[in-house]
């Protein structure tokens, strides 16, 4: 009964945010308030269990970045970025898009897909801005970019290090693995999107001519600012990719990056707070809580369980429904809290193989399945909630539909493929 209660109210919830009929941010907070009240959350728990709770790693996270990003902001860094991107494009929608899908998707391996968008997205806004061309186009683009991209690596996207600690995979093993088969949907990606978003190129030659005659190097307001922020900003990109060495998590890393990067910078504290996504972070809380109702009253546990009796002996039908089921389900639940939750079943299921290779193939049908599900709807994953949240921040709103409706022609084109790879390299 509260399994089926939980249920509903997460299915009402959704319902509310998918069609926008109320406000985000309202709808999970009182959803997860009713969750909470009914016992249905584990109760004072939710703020400490990392299986069944809100993942605070992330949200500091976020945070740590946004006010990163908040000092950088002043320093003129995005209007010289976004002025060099769109000489070098000429202006033209197609080829600008490209080169920042490009940017998006190299660097999210290494710097992790929600960092990423939150250095990306500004850049696009005011590039965007000043060749008078609409930006979502752009922006969603870039999201699922960096979910694809940030696929590749232990580090790139969230559910990757739930996956690689629970599965005992090094950053290597995911390179090796995952790194192929990314390459290839982020190619077929880009040749698809001059279809997925033909109707919203626009060329404004006026503009671009206009545009064509700034000095990029004059949008720096402060060169000594800039270059204090980029030294701190490369440490803590260091620091990500050191994080099993230093033994310290993302979340500490972000942080202690925030708070070296305002001390050094002396940038005004309120002024740089005032830069901080807050709606997005408690979004991000509520759909914590929220999902820890399902997790606490066994719906996730019951739909796992359920996949793995099915599937019996059948180790590619396994693989098979790993890949499309995380699809699936982690584009509902938010793939961060789905991969915490599948995690120990699929290590159940993975502890039963007598072959350790096809048992690591169930654990890359796990990753692959998660990750590109998490472009499947507008809250699949953390990089489309705060690049949803920061476009609308700036004026280019982005409705769930908007990005759902691409979002699922990706996760569908890119589950394919992964299914493709995963039966060649290891079941055939």
């Amino acid at each position: 009964m509260s399994a089926l209660l939980a249920l509903a109210i997460f299915a009402v919830a959704f319902f509310f945010i998918a069609t926008e009929r109320a406000d985000k941010v309202r709808t999970v907070l009182i959803a997860a308030g009713v969750m909470t009240a009914l016992g249905l959350a584990p109760g004072a728990a939710v703020f400490f269990s990392e299986q069944e709770g809100i993942d605070w790693n992330v949200i500091f996270l976020l945070f740590g970045m946004m006010v990163i990003v908040g000092v950088i902001k002043q320093t003129g860094l995005f209007d010289f970025l976004a002025i060099w991107a769109a000489k070098r494009s000429q202006g033209r929608p197609y080829r600008l898009m490209v080169m920042l899908m490009i940017i998006t998707a190299v660097a999210s391996p290494f710097l992790d897909n929600v960092t990423i968008i939150m250095l990306i997205v500004p850049v696009t806004v005011v590039v965007c801005d000043r060749l008078q061309v609409r930006a979502q186009p752009y922006i969603i683009a870039e999201v699922l970019a960096s979910n694809i991209g940030g696929a590749a690596t232990l580090i790139g996207d969230p559910p990757n290090i739930i996956i690689g600690s629970r599965a005992g995979l090094s950053f290597n093993d995911f390179l090796v693995h995952m790194a192929p088969i990314v390459a290839v949907v982020f190619v077929v990606f880009v040749l698809l999107t001059r279809v997925l978003f033909r109707k919203d190129f626009e060329y404004h030659p006026d503009r671009v001519a206009e545009v064509m005659t700034l000095n990029e190097r004059r949008a720096i307001t402060d060169p000594r600012l800039l270059v204090r922020s980029l030294v701190v900003l490369f440490l803590v990109v260091l620091g990500f990719g050191l994080h099993t060495v230093l033994h310290l998590e993302p979340s500490i890393v972000a942080l202690l990056g925030a708070g070296v990067m305002v001390q050094v910078t002396r940038s005004d504290v309120y002024e740089t707070l005032a830069e901080v996504e807050w709606p997005t972070l408690v979004f991000f809380v509520g759909l914590f809580v929220m999902v820890a109702g399902l997790g606490h009253t066994g719906v996730i546990e019951t739909i796992g369980v359920w996949a793995v009796q099915v599937v019996g002996n059948d180790y590619f039908a396994a693989a098979t429904a790993l890949i499309f089921g995380s699809a699936v389900l982690g584009a509902f639940f938010d793939n961060i809290p789905y991969a915490a939750t599948m995690a120990p079943i699929v290590e159940e299921l993975v502890a039963g193989v007598p072959d350790p290779q096809t048992g690591q193939a169930l654990w890359w049908s796990f990753a692959l399945g998660a990750d590109f599900g998490g472009n499947g709807t507008a809250v699949a994953a953390s990089a489309n909630v705060v690049a949803i949240g920061m476009a609308a921040r700036t004026g280019h709103r982005i409705s769930f539909w908007q990005f759902t409706r691409y979002g699922i022609v990706v996760t569908l084109l890119s589950s394919v493929l992964a299914w493709i790879y995963v039966a060649l390299r290891y079941f055939v």
